[in-house]
């Protein structure tokens, strides 16, 4: 028990000390009241929006209404340009749909697909050393092989 009696008193002093940190870092005096009063200064006062406080100490929280007018005003706007029609030279259509809608896909999926391209070189390597060697040629044929049948490729493209 006298355990709970010294941390009850540790904790008091403790308060204490910080009562007067407070105080000195402020310029005032060092004591318990003073604190205690800034502590119940410094409650956050409670913001009433659509809530009407029956209390007269809380009505200064209290937010004007909103103003509908403005409201009606602009709709009202708006229908009697509806009436007139829509100029496409004013609307602006980057605003409306970004350039790349895709942007994070391409962004997530970049890492992936440089590990997939580099393991697909390496299988293009290994085949062509298979096919090399099963043929017995040269690199120098094999790449000259490549070019024909990819311009030849080209040329059935184009027609």
């Amino acid at each position: 028990m006298s355990e709970v009696g010294s941390l009850e008193s540790a904790a008091l002093q403790r308060k204490q000390r910080l009562a007067a940190l407070r105080q000195a870092k402020q310029g005032g005096a060092p004591s318990l009241k003073k604190a205690d009063d800034q502590d119940n200064s410094q409650l956050p006062k409670p913001v009433f929006r659509s809530y009407k406080p029956t209390a007269d100490e809380l009505e200064e929280g209290v937010l004007p209404e909103g103003r509908t007018s403005e409201v009606t005003d602009h709709v009202a706007e708006e229908l009697s340009k509806e009436t007139e029609g829509v100029v496409v030279n004013e609307l602006d259509f980057m605003n409306l749909a970004p350039r790349k809608p895709d942007w994070d896909l391409k962004r997530d999926v970049a890492s992936k697909l440089e590990k997939l391209e580099r393991r697909t070189q390496k299988a293009i390597a290994e085949l062509i050393r298979d096919r090399l060697k099963e043929e017995n040629t040269s690199l120098a044929d094999a790449v000259g092989q490549a070019e024909s049948l990819a311009r030849q490729e080209d040329d059935e493209d184009d027609e």
